[in-house]
């Protein structure tokens, strides 16, 4: 049976694979509004608060909106987002800053408080604003509006700049056109990336249909509305609004099945698709900042390797296969090693921090601990064996129970 219900009843086996083929090239279209990102299921971009009404919009099925999205050939825009996530963690508290003290601030292995992966911790949790604006492959630039301080993240051609006001610091390394779109793939930033990668997981498991219209940062958008078939998963439904001129997805929202807030929820503010001006993302570093050189992007073909290579390229990673299929696939691995350690870190913000997380629980395989978010758990046997998805803590107890 083919995934879409509804308005799709009719697809036939040609038109199907035409979908999965417009589902592969949707997943190859890549907006190139940021370089630094975060994995989909730890960052959102708050939708638009304008709203003044659904939009009467011509009738289109979810094939046509799915096609729409991959003909979409958006490459110059510029705009407000708001960034909101909701994994379910407890305060950080004391815990950013351990992290701030640390590394992520250029600590002892002479990193720098300017390097995109310094910002993840801060958006994986809060609200916060960004500005993006793009203008063709290799010219990007995305900035974090934070209180009184700033951090910036450009690309123009071959060089990348971050820059953090607060510390004065800038953190500058250089890529090719292509290996800017690899990493940009790698860490979806955007209600484009995350429908991107939602799209990937589109299956004979999963109902999608199109759900009425909405208005969008001012814009007349359709909303496509992506649901597992299976119980068990921890995903209760994706909605994208999609532009009806432009196929640009303009907000992305993932609720959890558990009910309540939104985990990940994306969507312009504003939005404006002239070309930016070529200032935008000129970038001198400011007199006095500290600047650290960072290794070159990575080209794509470095990483272009079978699932099996990757598995077995995962150091301290024994035998890592995957249980089950679409939404409740459960990613089975062993560290070669024992559990969960149950000697103290050293530091009390952290030891604080997993022990609110983990949940003890016993099975065939023994006993072990459960870490759980809104979205993704995982179980770690006392054995050293691990089982992770978006799935439930009965779905992974089941698994690990079955793999005795």
């Amino acid at each position: 049976m083919a995934p879409y219900e509804s308005d799709d009843s009719s697809t036939n086996a040609g038109e199907a694979e035409d979908v999965r083929a417009g589902r592969r090239k949707a997943a190859r279209y890549i907006v190139p509004v940021a370089v630094m990102g975060v994995a989909a299921a730890t960052i959102g971009l708050v939708p638009a608060l304008a709203d003044s009404g659904d939009p009467d919009l011509p009738k289109i099925s979810a094939q046509q909106l799915i096609e729409k999205i991959a003909k979409s050939d958006v490459e110059q825009l510029s705009g407000t987002v708001k960034i909101t996530t909701d994994l379910g963690l407890p305060d950080l508290g004391g815990l950013e800053s351990s992290f701030a003290s640390g590394a992520v601030q250029g600590g002892d292995d002479g990193g720098s408080s300017a390097d995109p992966s310094s910002k993840l911790m801060e958006l994986a949790a809060g609200t916060h604003t960004l500005r993006v604006a793009t203008d063709g492959p290799d010219k990007s630039k995305i900035s974090l509006l934070d209180s009184a301080a700033e951090y910036s993240l450009i690309h123009n051609g071959t060089d990348v700049w971050g820059y953090d006001s607060e510390s004065n610091e800038v953190y500058h390394a250089t890529t090719s056109k292509s290996g800017a779109q690899k990493e940009q793939e790698d860490v979806p930033a955007t209600p484009k990336e995350l429908a991107d990668e939602a799209l990937k997981a589109v299956d004979d498991t999963t109902s999608v249909t199109v759900d009425g219209t909405a208005q969008v940062a001012g814009r007349d958008a359709y909303k496509l509305l992506i649901k597992p078939k299976q119980s068990g998963s921890t995903v209760g439904a994706i909605s994208i609004a999609v532009d009806s001129k432009t196929g640009l997805p303009l907000k992305f929202t993932l609720t959890p099945a558990s009910g309540g807030a939104a985990v990940v929820d994306a969507g312009f503010t504003k939005v404006d698709f002239s070309k930016p001006a070529a200032s935008t993302f000129d970038f001198t570093p400011p007199k006095g900042a500290k600047v650290t050189e960072g290794d070159e992007v990575q080209a794509p073909e470095s990483s272009q390797k079978s699932d099996e290579d990757l598995g077995a390229g995962l150091d301290g990673l024994d035998g890592l296969k995957t249980i089950g299929e679409g939404w409740n696939a459960i990613a089975e691995f062993d560290t070669g090693g024992e559990g969960v350690p149950s000697d103290s870190s050293g530091n009390s913000d952290v030891d604080g921090f997993l022990n609110s997380l983990g949940d003890q629980v016993t099975g065939k395989f023994g006993s072990g601990t459960v870490f759980s978010t809104r979205l993704v758990n995982a179980l770690i046997t006392d054995d050293g064996k691990v089982y992770a998805g978006a799935v439930t803590k009965d779905a992974l107890v089941k698994a690990a129970n079955a793999a005795q």
